[in-house]
């Protein structure tokens, strides 16, 4: 564990071991890197957890980094409003937007969503993720999984007609949504949403990588399609209008829930359908994310469910549902 300190802020990099392992198109890991960060105020501390992500050029160490370096803005008052010009878009901005919230949370009195004026998050369903593998491999981890009643795929590009294939023939029940994680090409861009189409799946992730997904805006989409890597911010969102049926909003991309709400707000005034989904985290990561969950579509919050252990007060799973937080955790 590394870590550094000053005065009302505390931050440290911590590892989490997956149960097996989580794998991609772009790899697979065995354990969940996060940065967290604990701002105190008036005998309170307020805490939040972000996921660095190599896609994005963030490291855990450069992550660390970027949030000591708000140590004497924060002595000096920084607010949540201020970080998000101090800040990009981001993981580390994430920590300190989410610290800060609970901080204020706590001071008050009050929990997060009444604070902000958003509805309280009720108990909802969370998919379950399915790591790529073999069509062999991905169909016995689904018939472990069946009972649940969604399930997110991971798809890789060659052979994804049949890993779908054999999915559903595990999970007869479930409503499948996939994500390829920009692994299809132009090319079999068709025929792979076609095969998703004849098993019934509700909505693929990311097909083709961002920057080179125009093909989505010339063909007939035979699966809703939603924008991950594609979308960061508010700003990434006018652009993919004519490419996208829906956007997955993750805190450690938006930079934090303050800038994540705005988005929900901007991109439902859009026409989009909502996801919200994070990394692989503990409970602290998903905690904030939950005030997200009454307007989305699909809620893909199962990073604790992924790891061999969480934090001491970590969100309440039954199954496949999620519970709102606890105070004792976050906001």
């Amino acid at each position: 564990m590394t870590s550094s300190q000053t005065a009302g802020l505390a931050a440290r990099i911590e590892r989490w071991p997956i149960a097996g392992a989580f794998t991609i198109s772009r790899g697979s890991k065995t354990e969940a890197v996060t940065v967290m960060a604990e701002v105190s105020h008036g005998g309170h501390t307020g805490r939040g957890e972000c996921v660095p992500y190599p896609r994005y050029g963030e490291t855990p160490e450069a992550t660390l980094a970027a949030v000591l370096t708000m140590q004497d803005a924060l002595r000096n008052g920084l607010s949540r409003e201020a970080l998000q010009r101090a800040l990009p878009p981001g993981a580390a901005r994430n920590a300190l937007d989410c610290a800060l919230l609970d901080l204020e949370a706590r001071v008050r009195g009050e929990r997060a969503w009444d604070l902000l004026g958003r509805p309280a998050p009720r108990a909802c369903t969370t998919a379950f993720t399915i790591s790529l593998g073999t069509a062999e491999a991905m169909a016995a981890a689904t018939a472990r999984a069946a009972s649940r009643p969604l399930l997110k795929i991971k798809l890789g590009g060659e052979g994804d007609a049949e890993r779908i294939a054999a999915v559903r023939k595990e999970a007869p029940e479930s409503e499948l949504i996939v994500d390829a994680n920009e692994s299809w090409t132009a090319a079999n861009l068709e025929h792979n949403l076609a095969a998703c189409a004849a098993v019934g799946v509700t909505l693929v992730e990311q097909p083709l990588p961002a920057g080179q997904d125009a093909a989505l805006a010339r063909i007939r989409r035979a699966v809703a399609v939603c924008a991950d890597e594609s979308v960061h911010d508010r700003a990434s969102l006018e652009g993919l209008r004519e490419r996208y049926d829906a956007i997955n909003i993750k805190l450690d991309k938006a930079g934090g829930l303050t800038e994540a709400l705005a988005m929900a707000d901007a991109a439902q005034a859009l026409g989009f359908e909502i996801m919200v989904g994070s990394m692989v985290g503990t409970s602290l990561s998903m905690a904030p994310a939950m005030l997200l969950t009454p307007q989305a579509r699909f809620v893909d919050l199962d990073g604790p469910l992924l790891l061999t252990g969480d934090r001491e007060h970590g969100l309440r799973y039954d199954g496949s549902t999620v519970y709102p937080p606890d105070p004792a955790l976050w906001g």
